[in-house]
C-alpha cells in the first residue's frame, strides 16, 4: 500500500513523535516520488537512510543548490567543508544560479577553500 503525503497539520502531528524505520522511509519515498526532496529530508533522517541522504547531498552539490546542500547537511548532522562549498559555487555559477553561487563562494572563502 502506497503511503500518502501527510497534509501540513498531519505532518506536524507526525513530527511531534517522529516515525522510525520503514514508516519514516515510506513517507520520505512518497515525498521523493513527487520531487519534494526538502520535505523528505527529516523523514530520511528518522529512517536512518544515510545512503539516500548522501545521494540528495551530492545531487544538491551538482545542481549548485546551496539551500538543499545546507538543509541536507543539517539532517545528516555534518559540517560542509570548504571544498564542497567551492563545488557548489562552481556548479551554481555554471547554471546561472548567481545567488547560490555567491553564497557558496562566501562559505568556501570563510572556510579557507
Amino acid at each position: 500500500m502506497a503511503v500518502k503525503i501527510p497534509d501540513p497539520l498531519k505532518r506536524r502531528h507526525v513530527l511531534e513523535s517522529p516515525p522510525e524505520g520503514a514508516k519514516a522511509l515510506a513517507i520520505a519515498e512518497a515525498y521523493l516520488e513527487e520531487g519534494r526532496r526538502l520535505e523528505a529530508l527529516l523523514f530520511l533522517k528518522y529512517a536512518e537512510a544515510q545512503d539516500r541522504l548522501d545521494t540528495i547531498y551530492e545531487e544538491g552539490i551538482a545542481e549548485g543548490d546551496a539551500f538543499l546542500v545546507r538543509e541536507c547537511a543539517a539532517a545528516m548532522e555534518r559540517e560542509i567543508d570548504g571544498r564542497e562549498w567551492r563545488r557548489v559555487a562552481e556548479a551554481a555559477a555554471a547554471q546561472g544560479k548567481d545567488t547560490y553561487a555567491a553564497d557558496a563562494a562566501r562559505q568556501a572563502e570563510r572556510l579557507g577553500a
